[in-house]
């Protein structure tokens, strides 16, 4: 055991004068440890270290209500965290008497790091009057508050108690054997991840009222595997904000994490707030925030056994989850269920054909699946046929009609859940094998009516589906016990959606119209409805990607800028589209009045800087047109859609949308 380092460090000169340089230096020797860290080591260890962006939003997110606060860092890094803490208290007006930091790390490499950015805050601290003061404990966190939450005859460390804890957890999948598992169990938590055990265990050393800020991957939220941490970890805390992030990517972007995050700010205590700020941004260094009230019980259902924890970024979102609320059938009361395709084809590669031939069957893949349905064989590298033997046999199904869903969507799908019917009629074969990666729902291993799967295939394909399943599920995979979880319309629904499927499969267009005219009984489909909003945002980003914009442009704030722009609310043709002039404050009242989207005060920058700006130079508006001389910086300064841009948007709905993006782009380059 490494013996914990306890320092109360001098305070050399001034060498930083401001909280940027510090952050800046911080983040600087995290680039730099990140290269010495071997990559296969950080995955194993889940090492991924806390950009400057990601610290100072989470840094932002405490009261420190307190005088003298004492801080938990667990696994603490280079001492990213800390140092925005640091740097957020030191900006404060109501600046605490104290600072106590102490934090955990195990890696040399890292703790070399970290004693120099406690050397930095320990300044930084002194600049601005604050008495600080830290431990960096050399020795596993888990064990360590296992050791002092469970003391025994044989150890009896000294409780450490926090006021406040701030912490990136590790990431790391752990054993059921593993010692990690075993001290956790010891202090109440089954899991199979770090990051929860870290979580509760930071949660257990916190003073009563104590706050924690963790970011950690949101699929804690729902699911099996993590349901007795939300039990645990909900026992103890009460939710107060909750940040999301629109892109998976941005957070963790140096790291290529594609796992889609989420910052937590509770505090320890049993009685529950009545409502709960949720906020989200496109990355965190976007200052652009959405903000929202949520009831605590719409965030938490006090009667679902699960715990799940449903996050409604906005009231578009609510209506969501109000429109899916109708819908109360579970599977087992359709007569239903849904199963993963039984066929793993590198299991039975002796008896794979690239294509079909006497004693196969048709073997299906995600790559087969074709505008609802299903095209076989396709143009594909993968096996098509499967050879029928004593091994492969008890993996068929009959022939019959079935749904079909893909189990992982790429980043490049529009929608999560995809969905497409399989027509036995199309195919001259008694039995089919459906490949591991695909979903198929049946009647006790047996297929649907036809009109009954068609049904059920366009509920599943609709925006509003798609819309609820983003909302609880932070991650690409759709498996079969997330569509068991699903609510679905009655038989007779079902029957009678299917009933208007012909050959054809409808446009997702024509899908959402029947969705609200047959099962939610809307009088004029898709006005003024949460799924209106969201096709438009989505419409607005297709533009913007067909013109060329960079992915940094391709976000919600963006597509919202443009249609402020051109004064196109939920409901109206693209042929409306008209050219307001319009200033920063304008368009982002224009966002909240006609698509529900209020952002906190004090972001009008972020829209200027990251997506007007990006407008003008790429052609798309022009500045005060009114009054060329009119000063970009002045108050009174306004933005238009360009003429030639305006001509084509209008257009966007029409056959000659693609020809005329392709004149557009080469008359402007």
């Amino acid at each position: 055991m490494i013996v914990p380092h306890f320092q109360t460090l001098a305070l050399p000169g001034n060498s930083y004068s401001t909280a940027s340089n510090l952050l800046d230096r911080v983040d600087g020797w995290r680039q730099e440890a990140t290269r010495k860290l071997q990559q296969s080591q950080r995955g194993e260890k889940g090492q991924f270290l806390t950009p400057s962006s990601v610290a100072s939003l989470m840094a932002g997110m405490f009261e420190f209500n307190c005088p003298d606060i004492s801080l938990l860092d667990a696994g603490a890094g280079i001492g990213s965290l800390l140092a925005a803490v640091v740097c957020e208290l030191c900006q404060r007006p109501n600046k605490p008497h104290s600072l106590h930091v102490t934090a955990y790390e195990i890696d040399l490499i890292l703790i070399e790091y970290l004693k120099q950015t406690l050397e930095l805050c320990s300044i930084e601290c002194q600049r601005f009057g604050i008495t600080f003061t830290c431990e960096v404990r050399e020795i596993d966190f888990i064990q360590d508050s296992a050791d002092m939450l469970q003391p025994n005859l044989f150890k009896q460390p000294v409780k450490r108690e926090f006021t406040h804890a701030i912490i990136n957890p590790p990431y790391a999948k752990i054993d059921a054997k593993s010692q990690a598992r075993t001290l956790l169990r010891s202090i109440g938590l089954e899991t199979s991840n770090l990051y929860a055990g870290f979580t509760v265990a930071a949660a257990h050393l916190l003073k009563p009222n104590g706050e924690l800020v963790s970011i950690t991957p949101r699929s804690f939220c729902n699911g099996l595997y993590f349901r007795d941490f939300r039990k645990v970890f909900l026992q103890m805390m009460a939710l107060r904000q909750l940040h999301i992030f629109e892109s998976r990517q941005l957070p963790f972007r140096d790291d290529a994490v594609l796992q889609e995050t989420i910052i937590v700010r509770a505090t320890k205590q049993i009685e529950q707030p009545n409502t709960v700020l949720i906020t989200s941004s496109s990355s965190a260094g976007d200052d652009l925030i959405l903000s929202h009230q949520l009831p605590y019980t719409a965030l938490i259902n006090p009667n679902d056994s699960e715990q799940f924890i449903r996050i409604l970024p906005d009231s578009v979102s609510q209506k969501v989850v109000e429109q899916m609320a109708q819908f109360t059938c579970t599977l087992e009361e359709l007569g239903l269920t849904v199963s993963t395709g039984k066929v793993v084809d590198f299991r039975v590669r002796s008896d794979l054909r690239l294509k079909p031939e006497n004693g196969t069957v048709p073997l299906i893949y995600p790559a087969h699946f074709s505008t609802g349905g299903v095209e076989y064989p396709t143009a594909t590298r993968k096996h098509q046929a499967l050879a029928v033997t004593e091994k492969t046999a008890t993996l068929l199904v009959p022939n019959e009609h079935y749904v079909l869903s893909k189990r992982f969507s790429s980043k490049e799908e529009k929608k999560r859940i995809v969905a497409v019917v399989w027509d036995a009629h199309k195919i001259n074969s008694s039995r089919v094998g459906f490949e591991n990666h695909l979903n198929y729902f049946h009647q006790q291993g047996r297929g649907l009516d036809l009109t009954l799967a068609r049904g059920l295939a366009v509920y599943l394909n609709s925006s509003l589906v798609d819309a609820f399943f983003r909302l609880f599920n932070g991650h690409t995979q759709v498996n079969a016990t997330d569509l068991r979880n699903l609510k679905y319309p009655n038989v007779e629904q079902l029957l009678l959606l299917g009933a208007q499927i012909g050959e054809i499969f409808p446009t997702q267009r024509e899908i959402d119209q029947l969705v609200e005219r047959q099962l939610l009984k809307a009088t004029n489909p898709l006005e003024n409805s949460p799924i209106t909003i969201k096709n438009r945002i989505d419409e607005s980003l297709e533009i913007l990607a067909a013109l060329g914009f960079p992915k940094g442009q391709l976000n919600e704030r963006s597509a919202l800028t443009l249609l402020a722009l051109l004064d196109l609310k939920p409901k109206d043709a693209w042929e409306l589209a008209k050219s307001p002039l319009r200033g920063i404050t304008p368009i982002m009242e224009f966002m909240e009045e006609e698509y529900s989207k209020k952002y906190t005060p004090n972001t009008r920058e972020t829209v200027r800087c990251q997506t007007v700006h990006q407008f003008l130079d790429a052609g798309l508006i022009v500045v005060n047109p009114d009054s060329p001389e009119r000063p970009v910086n002045s108050p009174k300064t306004a933005y238009q859609i360009e003429e030639s841009a305006l001509e084509l948007l209008r257009t966007y709905d029409t056959s000659d949308w693609d020809k005329n993006v392709r004149a557009y782009l080469v008359h402007f380059n």
